[in-house]
Formats: structure tokens, C-alpha cells, sequence
């Protein structure tokens, strides 16, 4: 959370200004907006997956408080990606204002939909391509064709009275990708000639030298371990990479093989992919997972969820002993995905968990089963080179990817003043061709837990924490009234503790004597005697057990 958090200046008119809202110093929750002669414009709202130490979250969404109150000059929310780090937050805001206009590609609202669906929301949409040109009030917009993990990402180029601005989403620059659909590095071009006064472009692989691999490579290689594989094969990756899914199916189909999709989210986005062409599936190789069990172990794969190792995914419970599948010795697991940061121990415990229930596991650390989505650092100085903007304000990565790249900004000649390192809530005005940093905004993390959304705090899951790792202990006691002695108690509970309860009939003589002296002192308030006993068993516990549970005191009157 920001820490020089102060308010911005007014914004002058003939002023754009740029928020990042989420995506600066995290890898998820996506989100930009855009202000202008009165009007907002938002790109991408995507979630961020929970992290070990924040347990119990199911989602966290971008924190909405600075455009809360201005809904109704929100003009449109362009989605670069179908990915849910950058649409998986439309459901909650939308929420907020339904008729808010979403702008994408063919796929992107078509994963959108299906999604809002699920909550009940019929969007306003405007379907875009590369080349197109859409004006939403003081915003002309242009649309840019970039390659990336999922088909049909765009760039967004945004025009305005005060400056031109270019926005990639996530990208890389394939020249072989699978979907001929190249990053169009000649509009990128003519849009350099125009003129590009502020670059956002994608981090997440500032810090990886050279080029990123060819998506072609992989089929072969997915392929081959199929091809060895003696038994059954579980390809685990993102539910939205049809790219992957397509390769699957065909080395599937090389092999002489069935694939059944596991998971309600693969089994949703790919059928919708198919439907619309994206996913060219080949007559006969889909088998409904009801009708798995009669095909040979060695003629089938299953293609899942599950590569990060969320615990409720696919993988995660066959590593479990959790799945009707049990895995065995024999069976091949690719895992056909990148780790996102944050998330490398869970995914080392699914697969220390698949190896010792037999499985050979594949992964990207063993095999080359799988190429990254995102640009690195070779790629983006031909960016740079390409559009020499004037400012540059790298955007979609933790602070390491951001520092990267504005070091690969420097390298390509853009002077350092020029180049912004901003964090969530960073407020940037560009006029003149000069971008500035005029404010910085409290941006906190927005948890949804079940179906709770912004109720749970940071203080909460500190407690979830302190229960999880140091145990808790309650001490009932009962007081008279009138003089404070104790009538009943101290009777304690205590969870998560290894010792025998036996152990705290040490405490019982010291809280007692605590109360004695509270009572001789004048004390008569309940909360004053359960502060007593907190502070009194916390110093013994700490000191004899050297724990820090949860204390929780009760002290009633008699």
C-alpha cells in the first residue's frame, strides 16, 4: 500500500490525466483510467489471485474509490485481452453502473458474456478490430493488433487534445505465432511518426534478456512427451490458452489419442472458443469425461486446470487424492504454463504431491512445455526504437519488472525524467508533451470471500494468520459486581496447541492475582478487566510457550 499517499492537484482543463488503479507492483487486477475534459475511460478491470498469506480470499478486485462517485462520466471500458487478470473485476463494476459500454475483440466479449451472465448482467458492447477507429467523447481510440497467449488481443491507441497515448495490453512478438496474427509493428510505426507522447507498455518480462521463445516450438515437444508417455497424460495450463488447447488436441490426435477438457472454466472458454473458430477442434478427438472410463489408459488425455496450483482446481485435488481420477505410476502431468509470481510454492507442492503418488511430471523447468506470453527485453527495445515516445510509464508487473523496463527505456535514449515509476493509485498528467506525477492515491487490496465483497480487511486475514500459525486461547472468567472478585473461573480454552491443556494451570494463580490487583485499584468495567487478563496471559504465553496466538478474554458480571 502507498505510503506518500497525498492528494492531486486540480486537474486543468486540456489535461489527460492517467491512473493506474492496479497492475503496478503485482502481476493481476489490471486496470487504468484515463480522465479528460470531464469524461473517464477505463481499460481493463482484472482480479489478482490470493496468495499464501492471504487465506480464505477468493478473488481480489481493484479498489474503485477514486471512481466511485464519477460512474456516470465513465464513456467505456476497453478490454485488451480476455485473460482474468484484465476482465475477470468487469462483473464488480459493472455492478456499480450496468450500462457502462465494453469495447473488445470478437473472443474478448465473448469470455466477458459468458461471465457477466453468470451474475446476471446483459452488457452494452462495441465489437473492434485491428485498424478500427472508435470516438467515445473526448477520446478517439485505435485499435492494434498484438500477439499474445490468448487470441485476439488488441493494443488500444488513444488520441486526445492533449496528447496521444498507447496502451499495449499484454503482448510479445511472435513472428511464427500459431494464429498468423502478428504484433502489427508497422502501425506501431505509423503511430510512432505521429507521435506517441506516453508508452504503457507491459513489464512482466522487462527482466528476461533476449526474445521469447516461438509458440511453434512447443507443439513438438508436447507431442513427443505424449508420444512416450506410457499411460494416461494430464496437460494442466490456463483456461483461456487456446493456443495451448490447440496443440494438445493435436498432438493428441498425432498420437492416437482422446482428450477430455476437466474443469468448468476449460471446458466453458474452450467450447466457446470453438464455437466462434479460435479453436479448431478435430472430428472425433473430444470425449465427454463421462464416457473417459471406457477408453484405454493409453489413449487418452486430459487436458485441466490447475497449473498454479490453486487448491481447488483440477490439479490440485488429484494431487490430493481428492479427484475421481487417481493418478498412478505411469501417469505423465504437464504442467504447460509459467509460474505467476506469488504462486511458485503451491505449484511445487501439487507436484511434489503427483511425484510421490507416481507421476511423471513435466514442467517448464525440465522441458520446453511452454512459451511465455509476454515480451522480453529484446522485444521492447525494438518497441522503443520503433516509437520513440516522449514518456514512457511501464505498467503490468511487481516493481522488479517495472524497474527493468524503465532501465531498458533509458538504454533505448528516452531521458529518465521522462520516465515515470508509478505504483497503484500514481496520478500522471500529461500536457505539452510532459508527463508528471501530480498525486498519489491510497489504494488498498478489495477481497471478495465467498460472497462477501470489501467486507473482509487486511486486519481480518491478519487474524486468519495469527489462527492459522500461532494457535488460539479464550479465558472465561466471572466477576461480582460490586466487589470484582472472581466468582467463576479463569476456565481455558486453547486450539492449536501441541502442549496438554495442564500446561496453563500455571497462568490460572497470575490472572487471578492480575484481577485481584485491578479490583484493589478501583477497576469495575468488564473491558478493563479483559484487558487485564489479555495483557497477562500474552506476556506468559510469549515468554513460557514463546507463541503469539489469538487471546481472546471473557469477563462477565455476576
Amino acid at each position: 500500500m502507498p505510503t506518500n499517499v497525498y492528494e492531486p492537484r486540480p486537474l486543468a482543463p486540456g489535461t489527460l490525466r492517467v491512473i493506474p488503479i492496479g497492475g503496478l507492483g503485482e502481476v493481476g487486477r489490471n486496470m487504468t483510467v484515463y480522465e479528460i475534459d470531464g469524461k473517464l475511460l477505463i481499460v481493463d478491470v482484472g482480479v489478482l489471485f490470493p496468495e499464501e498469506h492471504q487465506p480464505g480470499v477468493d478473488l481480489i478486485l481493484p479498489d474503485f474509490t477514486p471512481i466511485r462517485h464519477r460512474l456516470g462520466d465513465v464513456v467505456g471500458i476497453v478490454l485488451t485481452h480476455g485473460h482474468e487478470d484484465h476482465i475477470g473485476a468487469v462483473p464488480y463494476l459493472l455492478k456499480l453502473r450496468q450500462d457502462i459500454p465494453l469495447i473488445g475483440s470478437t473472443l474478448t466479449l465473448a469470455l466477458i458474456e459468458s461471465k457477466l451472465k453468470e451474475h446476471r448482467i446483459k452488457p452494452y458492447t462495441l465489437n473492434v478490430k485491428e485498424g478500427q477507429i472508435e470516438t467515445l467523447g473526448p477520446f478517439e481510440l485505435e485499435f492494434v493488433a498484438v500477439n499474445h497467449s490468448i487470441p485476439d488481443a488488441l493494443a488500444v491507441h488513444i488520441a486526445t487534445s492533449a496528447g496521444n497515448v498507447l496502451h499495449t495490453g499484454d503482448f510479445k512478438m511472435d513472428q511464427l505465432p500459431l494464429d498468423d496474427r502478428i504484433t502489427d509493428l508497422r502501425a506501431f510505426a505509423r503511430l510512432g511518426e505521429r507521435g506517441v507522447d506516453l508508452f504503457l507498455p507491459d513489464s512482466t518480462n522487462a527482466d528476461v534478456p533476449g526474445f521469447t521463445p516461438l509458440e511453434r516450438e512447443i507443439g513438438p515437444v508436447l507431442e513427443s512427451v505424449i508420444a512416450k508417455a506410457p499411460r494416461r497424460v494430464i496437460v494442466a495450463s490456463f483456461s483461456s490458452h487456446v493456443h495451448r488447447v490447440q496443440q494438445v488436441l493435436d498432438a493428441a490426435v498425432a498420437n492416437d489419442r482422446r482428450v477430455v477438457l476437466l474443469g468448468r472454466s476449460m471446458v466453458k472458454n474452450m467450447g466457446i472458443a470453438a464455437d466462434l473458430g479460435y479453436l479448431k477442434v478435430p472430428e472425433g478427438v473430444l470425449v465427454d469425461a463421462k464416457k473417459a472410463g471406457d477408453i484405454p489408459d493409453d489413449k487418452i488425455v486430459y487436458m485441466s486446470t490447475g497449473s498454479q496450483g490453486e487448491p481447488m482446481a483440477v490439479l490440485s485435488r488429484m494431487a490430493n487424492l481428492e479427484h475421481q481420477i487417481e493418478l498412478g505410476k505411469g501417469d505423465t502431468v504437464i504442467l504447460a504454463s509459467s509460474l505467476i509470481p506469488g504462486n511458485e510454492n503451491a505449484v511445487y507442492r501439487v507436484i511434489d504431491g503427483l511425484t510421490k503418488l507416481g507421476a511423471n511430471v513435466v514442467h517448464k523447468g525440465n522441458a520446453k512445455v511452454h512459451v511465455s506470453g509476454h515480451a522480453a527485453a529484446g522485444e521492447l527495445l525494438y518497441c522503443y526504437n520503433i516509437l520513440r515516445p516522449k514518456n514512457v510509464l511501464p505498467v503490468h508487473g511487481e516493481h522488479r519488472h517495472l524497474y527493468a523496463n524503465a532501465k531498458l527505456a533509458m538504454a533505448s535514449g528516452i531521458p529518465e525524467e521522462n520516465i515515470v515509476l508509478g505504483q497503484d493509485g500514481t496520478v500522471v498528467d500529461l500536457k505539452d508533451g510532459k508527463a508528471e506525477v501530480v498525486g498519489q492515491l491510497d489504494i488498498g487490496y478489495v477481497y471478495v470471500d465467498g460472497s462477501s465483497v470489501g467486507e473482509i480487511t487486511d486486519a481480518d486475514l491478519k487474524d486468519r494468520r495469527v489462527l492459522a500459525e500461532e494457535g488460539f486461547i479464550s479465558i472465561f472468567v466471572a466477576i461480582d459486581s460490586q466487589t470484582g472478585k472472581v466468582i467463576v473461573g479463569p476456565e481455558i480454552q486453547a486450539r492449536g496447541f501441541a502442549e496438554d491443556d495442564a500446561i496453563f494451570d500455571d497462568i490460572k494463580p497470575k490472572i487471578l492475582g492480575a484481577l485481584k490487583d485491578a479490583a484493589e485499584n478501583g477497576t469495575r468495567d468488564t473491558h478493563a478487566y479483559s484487558q487485564v487478563v489479555r495483557r497477562t496471559v500474552g506476556r506468559w504465553v510469549g515468554t513460557k510457550i514463546r507463541r503469539r496466538p489469538m487471546i481472546v478474554p471473557v469477563v462477565i458480571e455476576a
